[in-house]
């Protein structure tokens, strides 16, 4: 199992407590950074601690103190500074960092003079009096503490990006119709592509603010208004989702669109980045620094405010894609990646139809990939172990390839690929024997059962799918759910080198309750050379639909059309699938 994500979470956990116990800024700042550098790291932290824990201090955010934690965490499972912290106060309060209005000093003070130790606790400080009898909480601010317990509440999960995406396109149609509307756009995580989200960030520039928050405010899909006013709009949705409008003069609409896109940790660099050249970046623009607050009060003339692009240019450097904003070495591009977009996808390796569980005849699949302009598909329709998805018996497979090769000559201009989605069993095994693989055209190998294995049998098991000289793609590799399931957690640079020696393909599902492999597998696996497939997945039409998932997640991870299996020509693509049956 890869210790980064465990590590990352416990580095900002010591940056909280230590924000509450009024540790200097400095410090604070320190386990932030590093707990962004084991996040994004592309070696396992883990096994580089039990190896070689110099190495540690060569990452960048990674200092002496903070390695001395990681090697004490591997090789302990705790880290005793954290242990500390916790102890140090009460359980619940650092939640409240995260309440709109309350800072870390705020949060002490309620702990120290009203006795706040959690949310509930808040709550009842408030409705006894003892929030009021405290220097500077007043009528307005206790209200905007109420307003944010009932946020919090309802923010206390997270949601799929699909969830989030399609809530935030429903509010930009409506407010686009409005003739008023000059520019509409939705920021925040959901435009940097993450797979789960908190809430939505709208931004308009219009000639009439009070009705584009009208518009905002009676949406059907909003269930309460929690804020209202000329620049800013706040409502939570049916299903507790919060979005938020802000109405953003259209000279500056750009500079609020970098803003309020992030992340903070790339913001914070970028306003690094002016100061060191005597500028000032904020929400409405990049002004020369002057040493004063509110250039733009002032009447100070931005260098660049009106688009993204001359913002970037304007501090010496090329557009950055939303999906990349996220502190992982970005602002060290020279010229803008060129990263896989849904236009680039021209073949579809991982489908199902009424054989097994999927909700198209073969014909319909087949004719919607081609609608879609696609040169391939294949069908891979699930095998004889996947009894609740009506896997197929050998005989019924062998039936099936003989109607694949009829649909294809049918249909006509797309070829048809006659696969499986073979069941990778707990030992590594698959579910068909080599003589009946052989006579597929594509194999999918992919992880269903048996998903709580421990790393070690996880890892095994992986490894012997992906060196099977059959296997052209290894599907979901980690069986993951988002927001369910945590999956399989394998030795991933393990399978990284296996994949290269095998020339096997890994992939990126693109159902939104799987983006498996996650962004950061995408940045691990190309580093290491391999080579990535975008499916969809298909089950049912609009499934197809999900490929912008799918290509947000490879575009966080930095995956370009040369390094995705579905983006080769026609001619490409059948000399990869050759290669495994030679």
């Amino acid at each position: 199992m890869s210790a980064n994500q465990d590590i990352a979470a416990r580095f900002e956990e010591m940056a909280a407590l230590l924000e509450i116990t009024g540790a200097n800024a400095f410090r604070v700042n320190a386990f932030r950074r590093a707990a962004r550098a084991c996040e994004g790291a592309s070696v396992d932290l883990g096994k580089l601690a039990r190896q070689s824990p110099a190495e540690l201090e060569k990452l960048d955010g990674i200092g002496g103190g903070t390695a001395a934690r990681i090697v004490e965490f591997v090789s302990s499972g705790e880290i005793a500074d954290l242990t500390a912290l916790r102890n140090s106060v009460p359980t619940g309060l650092p939640a409240l960092l995260g309440l709109q209005g309350l800072g870390p000093k705020t949060v002490k003070r309620l702990w120290e003079e009203a006795q706040v130790v959690d949310l509930a606790s808040l709550r009842t400080a408030i409705d006894d009096g003892r929030i009021a009898s405290m220097a500077g909480m007043g009528a307005k601010k206790i209200e905007g503490l109420r307003g944010a317990i009932a946020t919090a509440e309802f923010a206390m999960t997270r949601w799929r990006l699909d969830r989030a995406q399609q809530a935030a396109e429903a509010i930009l149609e409506r407010l686009r119709e409005l003739p008023s509307t000059i520019r509409a756009a939705f920021a925040g995580s959901t435009r940097r592509g993450r797979e789960t989200v908190g809430d939505i960030d709208i931004l308009v520039s219009t000639t009439a603010p009070e009705a584009a928050g009208e518009e905002f405010c009676v949406h059907p899909g909003v269930a309460a208004v929690l804020a209202r006013g000329p620049t800013r709009c706040s409502v939570r949705l049916a299903d507790g989702l919060q979005a938020d409008l802000r109405m953003v003069e259209n000279p500056a609409f750009g500079a609020a669109l970098l803003y309020f896109t992030g992340s903070k940790e790339h913001n914070v660099r970028l306003r690094e980045r002016a100061l060191a050249r005597s500028q000032t970046l904020n929400e409405y623009g990049l002004f020369p620094d002057d040493g004063q607050p509110t250039p733009q009060s002032r009447g100070i003339t931005p260098v660049a405010a009106a688009t993204e692009e001359q913002i970037y240019a304007a501090l010496g450097l090329p557009w950055i894609p939303p999906e990349l904003r996220e502190d992982r070495g970005e602002l060290e591009l020279t010229t803008t990646p060129r990263l896989v977009e849904t236009a680039d996808i021209r073949a579809e390796l991982h489908s199902h139809t009424t054989a097994s569980d999927g909700h198209l005849s073969l014909r319909e699949l087949v004719e919607a990939a081609k609608a879609r302009g696609f040169h391939t598909i294949a069908v891979t329709d699930h095998s004889v172990s996947s009894v609740q998805a009506n896997g197929l018996s050998i005989d019924r497979l062998l039936a099936h390839i003989d109607a694949v090769r009829e649909v294809e000559q049918q249909v006509g201009g797309i070829r048809v690929l006659a696969g499986s989605e073979v069941d990778i069993h707990s030992d590594g095994h698959l579910d068909y024997p080599d003589e009946i693989l052989a006579r597929l055209d594509w194999v999918v190998a992919s992880p269903h059962a048996a998903l709580k294995q421990d790393s070690a049998k996880a890892t095994e098991r992986l490894l012997r799918a992906i060196r099977h000289p059959l296997v052209h793609l290894l599907g979901h590799p980690t069986g993951r759910i988002v927001l369910g399931r945590t999956g399989l957690e394998p030795d991933m640079d393990e399978l990284w080198a296996a994949a290269v020696e095998c020339h096997t393909a890994l992939e990126i599902n693109s159902h939104p309750s799987r983006l498996d492999l996650r962004d950061t597998h995408v940045r691990q696996a190309l580093g290491a050379g391999c080579l990535l497939a975008i499916d969809c997945d298909v089950h049912w039409a609009d499934d197809f639909n999900n490929l912008r998932f799918g290509v947000a997640t490879g575009r966080r991870g930095g995956l370009s059309p040369a390094r995705c299996l579905n983006c080769l020509d026609a001619a490409a693509l059948e000399a990869f699938r050759l290669r495994k049956r030679r």
